[in-house]
């Protein structure tokens, strides 16, 4: 097996995945199942697509997809959240980024 590309996604664009799977095989396995009481329990927002536009042009350049991803999976709304959510990638970030980052997940939460 090779991989041949990936691809972070957020919890709500998986959520499109397995409604997808759903329609096309008209029963989820057990592992889809599993996954989409999951979501069931976690989801946030239903706005990502803004959110994640919202990110991808605030110019924080450091800020990857999978840094993004991240953010829209945990919606972290203070400074300690962030750096916590952020903490386990090879990121550093200014304070007023993580302000910007800040301010832009607070009117989705």
């Amino acid at each position: 097996m090779e991989i041949v590309n990936e691809t972070p996604i957020s919890l709500p664009e998986m959520e499109k995945h397995i409604q997808g799977i759903k329609k096309r095989d008209k029963e989820l396995n057990f592992r889809a199942k599993k996954v989409e009481e999951y979501l069931k329990v976690v989801q946030k927002t239903k706005d990502y697509e803004k959110l994640k536009n919202e990110l991808e042009e605030a110019g924080i350049g450091r800020l990857k997809l999978k840094h993004i991803t991240l953010i829209i999976n945990i919606l972290p709304t203070d400074m300690d959240s962030l750096r916590t959510v952020l903490s386990g990638e090879n990121i550093t970030l200014k304070d007023e980024d993580l302000k910007k980052i800040i301010e832009i997940v607070s009117k989705y939460v």
